[in-house]
């Protein structure tokens, strides 16, 4: 009886029809072509691998266009500039010094924060709006799972945002505003650092929601640059608190 050829390899077998019980194994050329070893008979066959859809995915997307690249500097930006300016402020006061006091500062540097935010979903909207739709993602499915993942994603920044509050969301640690308990009600017994995983599902659904693949690359380096900032705020947020815990022993 005949076998499938396409169950005998995970390729595209042109030439040859072989036994259910026939022993194969494969040996690569130079080209797309195969020696296959049926019951040590070999077989020439040709591999067909369509890259048409890889080809017109890559054809979408186009990493040098001027908007993309604002888009990728905004990205990369936000959180590089509040790093930067909590770690001199918790390391000099220089902005409780400028603004008079912890929380006018805390709250003015929150204020920036925002805005800049602002500028980088308006960034990332136009470079999607400025690159080609994808087809295969162009339909009511995926357009209501980016729906239902904007819902979810809002959920967990508007959740983070109220059980921390304005000076615990933006950087009130590194101005001396410290919180008495670790917050560990929803969504933080959720996972960690809910409002940036949050805030990068948003971003996903609304590259799904409108269809973009250029949408989808930019949500990739928003993930990176919130995986790196919480590389470097983690350990540096633990340490302010580990020497308040040390400070109150001491009295």
């Amino acid at each position: 009886m005949p076998v499938n050829k396409n169950a005998l390899c995970p390729c595209l077998l042109t030439e040859g029809s072989y036994s259910e019980n026939s022993a194969c194994s494969t040996r690569g050329g130079e080209d797309n072509s195969r020696l296959l070893f049926v019951d040590g008979a070999a077989r020439t066959f040709t591999l067909n691998i369509d890259m048409s859809a890889l080809a017109v995915l890559m054809g979408l997307i186009d990493v040098t266009e001027p908007k993309f690249c604002v888009a990728v500097i905004a990205i990369i930006f936000n959180p590089f500039f509040w790093n930067v300016i909590a770690r001199w402020e918790h390391r000099t006061r220089g902005l409780t010094r400028l603004f008079g006091g912890p929380n006018t500062a805390c709250y003015s540097l929150g204020i920036l924060i925002l805005l800049l935010n602002v500028y980088r979903s308006h960034s990332i909207t136009v470079a999607m709006k400025g690159q080609p739709r994808w087809e295969a993602l162009d339909n009511a499915l995926v357009y209501f799972s980016g729906a239902a993942l904007m819902a979810i994603g809002s959920l967990f920044v508007i959740s983070s945002f109220l059980a921390l509050g304005f000076t615990g969301t933006f950087l009130g640690d590194y101005f001396g505003i410290l919180m008495d308990h670790k917050v560990t009600g929803f969504p933080f017994n959720v996972m960690d650092n809910p409002m940036y995983w949050g805030s990068t599902a948003n971003y996903l659904s609304l590259a799904l929601m409108n269809a973009s693949p250029v949408g989808v690359v930019l949500t990739a380096v928003v993930g990176l640059s919130y995986r790196i900032a919480i590389a470097y705020e983690g350990p540096f947020t633990e340490e302010i608190y580990r020497q308040r815990s040390q400070r109150c022993k001491h009295k």
